[in-house]
């Protein structure tokens, strides 16, 4: 018991290290990705702070912690800001999402030779809701932390870049407000990117991109549901049974909560605040338990990938967009 809250207490207070500049300084960077970047670098300087007795406690955060902040991610979301953005947000969210983790798979195993996890992991934070998909996304493929690190690292890197270029691209696009907003929501990879990219266009654009972007992190259940049956379908063998994401249906049970219970706006905020905690920690154990040596082994090819379909949520997207909203 005693190892367990030793790790717990390692990676709570990495996560408040985390949290810290992400609040004070306004970066548009997920505290999430602090999380992972401050694991990395004290588990490579020190290996063993993520070995021994703490190595209990940080596997717990991984795992059991980390399913548990995806479920309450739902907090965010409610049926009524979905409907608030209309058909058109929805349509350019589904056509992009389905595009990006499809391309992701084909190009990823065919073309660049990559295992499924880091496809499909490349995919899933491009695709959906950048870090927090990742996580989610990693037990129903089984994958290593070291492939988890590396999706991670392609969020960080096309989110960012994406961040700073909508803003200055906006001008020359020829969308209105609510269609910048759609575009950004539907193809900029972190909810934060997605905040801070809108609020530089404007609060209409803003409004617009954050509840589009809900919509979009709202489709993480029913993919990790229909992938873990899919890959358990595709392993061919009954030996292998398809992981049950539970915190999935969890996600799902917490946004029809949040549809038909107004909470206190104190309690509401608590839970999100407890939610990013449960989150950050996650992404800090994670970033201990990674070695940088095992990222080199990995080379460039899943950067490859996520570069491919940064060009394709930039275009594409686009392309989607003015379709969508000229139609509907």
């Amino acid at each position: 018991m005693f190892a367990i809250v030793q790790g717990i207490s390692l990676a709570g207070l990495l996560a408040a290290a985390s949290l810290l500049p992400a609040r004070q300084f306004d970066t548009g960077i997920s505290p999430l990705i602090f999380a992972i970047l401050l694991g990395l670098v004290l588990g490579n300087a020190w290996p063993r702070l993520a070995q021994g007795e703490r190595q209990p406690g940080l596997e717990f955060c991984k795992k059991r912690l980390l399913r548990l902040g995806v479920a309450f991610y739902g907090i965010h979301i409610s049926l009524q800001q979905i409907a608030e953005v209309g058909t058109g947000a929805l349509l350019v969210d589904a056509v992009m999402l389905l595009s990006t983790l499809g391309l992701a798979y084909w190009l990823g195993r065919r073309w660049l030779g990559l295992d499924a996890p880091t496809s499909l992991l490349v995919g899933a934070g491009s695709a959906i809701c950048g870090a927090a998909a990742i996580l989610a996304t990693e037990p129903v493929v089984r994958a290593r932390p070291q492939q988890t690190a590396v999706a991670v690292g392609t969020v960080v890197l096309f989110g960012t870049l994406a961040m700073f270029l909508y803003p200055l691209i906006y001008p020359w696009l020829g969308l209105s407000p609510r269609a910048m907003g759609i575009y950004t929501g539907a193809t900029v990879h972190e909810v934060a990117q997605v905040v801070a990219a809108g609020s530089a266009m404007g609060d209409d654009v803003a409004q617009t991109a954050v509840i589009t972007k809900l919509t979009r992190v709202m489709m993480l259940a029913p993919v990790l549901l229909v992938l873990g049956s899919w890959l358990g379908r595709k392993s061919g063998t009954r030996a292998v049974r398809a992981p049950l994401p539970w915190f999935a249906f969890g996600f799902i049970a917490v946004v029809l909560f949040n549809s038909l219970v107004s909470l206190p706006p104190l309690w509401r905020d608590l839970v999100v605040q407890l939610d990013t905690w449960a989150l950050t920690m996650a992404m800090a154990a994670l970033g201990l338990g990674t070695q940088l040596g095992g990222l080199r082994a990995v080379g460039w090819k899943p950067l490859a990938l996520a570069a491919t379909l940064f060009l394709h949520l930039a275009i594409g997207g686009l392309i989607v967009t003015h379709m969508a909203t000229s139609w509907l």
